[in-house]
């Protein structure tokens, strides 16, 4: 199994030298052909654009290849999180308080291991998420049990991640 909290250790500091965030490390894929996912964001925008990503994995092949952290061949893909992003780490439970999210845990906590609804807040001291269900349940998660989570499409996700032109205007406007 290949160590990616590891590769995320070569992989950060060249993407924060550019000036992103680096969001996730993933291996994706089956055995035969897998894919080393590196998932980034601009700080200002939370999106890339394709010369960013292309950029990037200019930057990131060299030192991959030198450290060799995966012994089998594998294909770099590297990414913007997109609007239904992955939620990894903390600080993104605080950036996406109040959008509709889906957490899976590593093992049941309150009886289940899925949650899905609003995220209503984070407890700092202890490490928890708060969320609040379809049934207007609230659930206290602790963050170490976090297998994956991800922000669920709404509109008001989409109205909220949507650039602005340089006047400050929505880029998208059908009245003009």
């Amino acid at each position: 199994m290949t160590d990616t909290a590891a590769i995320a250790t070569i992989i950060e500091p060249i993407v924060e030298d550019m000036g992103f965030k680096l969001v996730r490390v993933k291996m994706i894929g089956g055995a035969e052909e897998p894919t080393l996912q590196v998932m980034a964001e601009r700080p200002d925008t939370r999106q890339l654009t394709i010369e960013d990503c292309a950029d990037i994995s200019r930057a990131l092949d060299e030192p991959l290849e030198e450290a060799d952290p995966i012994d089998h061949a594998y294909r770099l893909e590297v990414s913007s999180p997109g609007i239904d992003r992955p939620l990894t780490r903390w600080q993104d439970y605080v950036d996406w308080t109040g959008h509709l999210a889906r957490i899976t845990l590593e093992k049941k906590h309150e009886g289940q291991k899925k949650f899905k609804g609003e995220l209503e807040g984070v407890d700092e001291d202890a490490r928890t998420i708060a969320l609040t269900d379809d049934h207007d349940q609230r659930h206290v998660i602790p963050f170490d049990l976090i297998e994956d989570a991800k922000l669920l499409f709404t509109d008001k996700l989409l109205q909220e991640t949507q650039p602005l032109s340089a006047d400050g205007a929505d880029e998208i406007n059908e009245e003009g």
